[in-house]
């Protein structure tokens, strides 16, 4: 059984699937392989909407975790925090907008702002990892 404690790393990890499952539905779609590239777009989807719940529920119950690095290394980490913290906020409508318009057979509109969706997305995926490890592993 989980414990609260155990949601930052469960977090990482499905970041971590996330960013894995973007990069291999961007390699299916590149290859033509429509069906595996939808496998992993709405699995990723899943996974990050399984993130947000786990995100929101940790610091819910735990608060703020504050950064404890000193030196040069400070203004590194929140010069991150601070770039995923405001794109994240634009994945879950990007998404959804996203995964609605290939739903819908939209794809033009679709591959419009998948352009837009997929490096953004990705960027907040990994970065989400590397503030994890900032703050926990450090």
């Amino acid at each position: 059984m989980l414990s609260l404690y155990d949601l930052p790393a469960l977090n990482a990890f499905l970041n971590s699937g996330s960013f894995a499952l973007l990069l291999s539905g961007f390699f299916f779609i590149k290859r033509g392989k429509i069906a595996a590239h939808k496998r992993c777009m709405i699995a990723a989807f899943t996974v990050s909407v399984l993130f947000l719940i786990s995100y929101l529920v940790y610091h819910y119950q735990a608060g703020s975790v504050r950064f404890t690095g000193e030196g040069w290394i400070r203004p590194v980490y929140f010069t991150i925090l601070i770039s995923h913290t405001l794109l994240a906020m634009a994945v879950p409508p990007l998404a959804a907008v996203t995964l609605f318009r290939a739903l819908k057979e939209r794809f033009a509109r679709h591959k419009q702002i998948a352009r837009w969706t997929l490096p953004v997305w990705m960027y907040v995926s990994v970065t989400g990892v590397v503030i994890y490890w900032m703050l926990y592993q450090l």
